[in-house]
This record gives structure tokens, sequence and C-alpha cells, in this order.
């Protein structure tokens, strides 16, 4: 349990030593952030994440504590795109697609066919007539932005699932799936946003309204493909 009646930057970095990997930052005040200094760059230089106290910067400081190596990469990469280009209005393809990453990824090891109908959008299918395969798949939420909407869950609430199928051959082991998504993330892949929409409280078990009939038959939450055809993801080893 993270300390009680303490700052939430000191109970985070007191927490991230206690696993057997070390977080590779320490959480410090957001006042502690320099006027002009972009926040990505400053944690990057520095390996002190600036925290507010509030859900959203408890949230990312859990996943840094549960992704270490991946959140490293991404800083790393923002911290490249930003002493490459500087900080303007616009984040350019790149960073708004790490920041998508960053506040509303989730990661699927599943097996083939759900990933056919999740890549398609035939959510009558993914949930329906594969339901019973649902037993045989992980999804994992990585963003903080998703993880403190579902405080307060409805409906719509929709991750961004990256379309690069976790291995089968890492079993459950979140240390391994950690080191492999790191390794993945490159900038040439990450630009083409590589994703696809999941509301994930239609994942069988995550949410009891979901057993009731008529629930996926919602176009506004289970909307359809209007491109034609989908990208299949590659094998999973």
């Amino acid at each position: 349990m993270l300390g009680q009646g303490i700052p939430l930057p000191q109970a985070l970095t007191n927490h991230s030593g206690s696993g057997a990997r070390g977080v590779p930052v320490r959480f410090v005040p957001q006042a502690d952030l320099p006027d002009g200094v972009a926040y990505e760059s400053h944690i990057f230089s520095t390996g002190c994440v600036p925290t507010r106290d509030n859900l959203h910067d408890l949230f990312n400081g859990l996943c840094w504590q549960r992704f270490p190596a991946t959140k490293r990469r991404l800083n790393q990469l923002q911290a490249e795109a930003i002493a490459a280009a500087g900080v303007g209005a616009v984040r350019g393809r790149l960073r708004d697609a790490l920041t998508l990453f960053d506040e509303n990824a989730a990661l699927l090891q599943a097996p083939d066919a759900l990933w056919q109908a999740l890549l398609a959008r035939e959510w009558a299918r993914l949930f329906g007539e594969l339901r019973p395969l649902w037993a045989q798949a992980r999804l994992v939420l990585f963003g903080h932005a998703l993880l403190e909407k579902l405080v307060q869950p409805y409906k719509s609430i929709t991750a961004h699932v990256y379309r690069e199928p976790v291995p089968l051959d890492l079993g459950e082991n979140l240390e391994a799936w950690d080191v492999w998504l790191a390794q993945r993330l490159a900038p040439s892949d990450l630009a083409s946003k590589p994703f696809t929409p999941l509301p994930v409280l239609g994942v069988p078990g995550w949410w009891p309204p979901n057993e009731a009939p008529g629930f996926y038959a919602d176009p506004s939450v289970f909307r359809p493909l209007h491109q034609p055809g989908a990208q299949a993801p590659k094998t999973a080893a």
C-alpha cells in the first residue's frame, strides 16, 4: 500500500523501491518543474516526475511502477522529439501518438480469432459467438487516463489497443510484457498510430451490465468499421 498521510510524490517514491525491479525515476512535487521547461524533457534529464496530488498522477505513478521500461522508452522518445523540434502549438504525429499511448493504451494477448473480430469491429461476433474465447485472453490497461476514467465507469470508455499482439509465450508475466513492449516501440511504428478501439466495459467479466440482452446493440459505442478491410495483426508467438 502507498503511505497514508504523506504527499503523493513521496508516497510513490517510497513505494517505487519496494519491488524486485527499481523504478528509474523518483516522484517530486509539481512545483519542482521549472518554468519554461517541458514536462517530458525534465523527466528525461533529471529522472524526476513532477506529480500533482490527484488521481490522474497517482495512476501515472502506478504505471511507472508496473511498466518502468516502457514508460522510460516513451519518455525518451518524447524528449528526443522535443529536442529536435521544440514545443509548439501542435505536438506532431509522433508526439501525439506517444501521448495517446501513455494516456489511453491497452495491451491484448488473445487467440487470433478475437484479434480478427476486434480489428474488423465485428462486435456481435467478438462478444457473442467468440465470447468463450475471452477466457483465453488477457487485456491489460496501460494508459493512466484510461484507468482514471474507470474509477467512475460508464459504457463508452474506450481503450486504444496496441495492434501488436502480446506473444503468447510471455504468459502472464507482466515484467516480460514490459521488456518486450519497450523493445517494440519505435518512432516509425508509433507515428502511424497503431491502435484499434475497444470499449473495455464490453469485455466479458469486466462489467455486469454487459450480460444484459441488447447491451452491444448500441452503435454510439460499438461503432462499425467504416473503411473496407482491416489490417491483420502479426501472428502471436
